[in-house]
């Protein structure tokens, strides 16, 4: 794991950046100052470290378990307008992070790989002439099998994405149509071919407790993608979200006994074959862990673009969340006009503490207790009773130095976490 430092509070560090971008609190514009830099509740001593997160908002067929801002391509989609529209976002967001390095780039969705592989070029240039971006900058696309060629994902790599994210979730034909996925399991396997001849860094990921899966079919997926030596497999349960077709009309799922059954084996093979289990879902070989997803975990910030992106920035005495408009037509207007962001609030100081531990007790090794001071700005004896609580509970275990969830903490996370709203 290659570790991210944070930045010492200043709107400028200009050996890094340029003498392009040597600027001063004067060039930052007024009504930023006034709002942003002014007395706040909170009091920072450092800010996180800053990742940029791009949404690419449109697929070819809506999966029936997502509830991803992702919109079905009805005939086809302009490439062109989005990409410009996602320049112009970019270019109004410049003042809140002005002087701040990029030290992770992700590009989700949807399906990015949808894009041309000139498109996504346009794109990388577009940010690399906005944004100071770390010369050692993991630079992630989510890519679905449906939508892999090999000249244009060798042109990826050329562009400068250096970790591909790859959605298998099986190689069960069956289970895959019963997912709705556009691709069968020899599509699977041909992806991930392209893949390994064309990056060093790649994720997989994959669904268990599928409808109508069986613990033997759980494993033989499993065993599949061990079979690629991918560097970092995230491996997701099924869950029937709100607001999606399977909450709507529920497929007959494994019930808690056996899902549970195919978690412990799970566990236990990844173990096995060298992996470190470091979140909830993702499995990673050493120095292979995700730097995006860990600097979230942590509770970094990061500028999200695109359509129904979410950004969360931190300044010296506040921190604030946003969110852009979600349907393309929206917010390619709206980012036209300069505005591209449909709702912003700053974080409460009494929500402080439930928002950091939503993100950080997601990691098996938990978080240095440092980092909740640096990262809220709040003391963590603030927060000691509910930790005395969670402690006598068997949540977590702690010292002096770091807190962490237990293994009952972890197979009920969503109650430890509960306990400081």
């Amino acid at each position: 794991m290659i570790p991210i430092k944070p930045i010492p509070i200043s709107p400028v560090n200009a050996d890094e950046i340029g003498r392009d971008r040597q600027q001063n609190l004067s060039d930052i514009p007024a009504q930023v100052q006034s709002h942003y830099l002014s007395a706040g509740a909170l009091n920072l001593s450092a800010l996180p470290p800053l990742s940029l997160y791009v949404h690419f908002p449109w697929c070819v067929k809506k999966c029936p378990y997502c509830d991803f801002n992702s919109h079905e391509v009805k005939n086809q989609f302009d490439e062109s307008a989005y990409l410009s529209a996602v320049r112009a976002d970019l270019e109004a967001a410049l003042p809140l992070i002005w002087g701040r390095k990029i030290y992770t780039v992700f590009i989700g969705g949807g399906t990015p790989s949808l894009m041309s592989a000139a498109g996504l070029d346009r794109l990388l240039s577009d940010i690399r002439t906005l944004l100071p971006i770390d010369s050692a900058a993991e630079i992630t696309m989510e890519a679905n099998p449906g939508t892999f060629e090999a000249e244009k994902f060798k042109q990826y790599r050329v562009s400068g994405v250096n970790r591909l994210s790859i959605g298998i979730q099986s190689f069960n034909s069956g289970h895959l149509s019963a997912l709705g996925r556009i691709h069968n399991g020899d599509e699977a396997r041909r992806a991930i071919a392209i893949a390994q001849e064309n990056f060093e860094n790649f994720n997989l990921d994959l669904m268990f407790a599928l409808p109508g899966q069986s613990l033997q079919e759980s494993i033989a997926d499993l065993q599949t993608a061990l079979s690629f030596h991918p560097n970092h497999l995230s491996l997701y349960h099924l869950t029937l979200e709100p607001n999606t077709y399977f909450a709507k009309f529920p497929p007959a799922i494994p019930d808690d006994d056996l899902s549970a059954e195919m978690q412990e084996q799970i566990q236990i093979r990844m173990a096995d074959a060298g992996y470190q289990h470091y979140e909830v879902s993702a499995f990673a070989k050493p120095n292979h862990a995700s730097r995006h997803n860990l600097n979230y975990w942590n509770f970094g910030d990061y500028l999200g673009v695109g359509a129904g992106a979410h950004s969360k920035l931190s300044f010296p005495n506040r921190i604030i969340r946003q969110v852009r408009h979600k349907q393309p037509k929206a917010y390619m207007e709206a980012a036209s006009l300069g505005n591209a962001i449909q709702e912003s609030h700053e974080i409460t100081k009494d929500a402080l503490p439930f928002e950091f531990m939503l993100n950080a007790l997601r990691l098996n090794q938990g978080f240095d207790t440092g980092l909740f001071y640096e990262r809220t700005g709040l003391l963590i004896n603030s927060i000691e009773g509910v930790l005395n609580q969670a402690e006598s509970r068997g949540l977590i275990e702690r010292d002096h130095l770091r807190i962490r969830p237990t293994e009952l903490g972890r197979r009920f996370l969503n109650d430890l976490q509960e306990l400081f709203l």
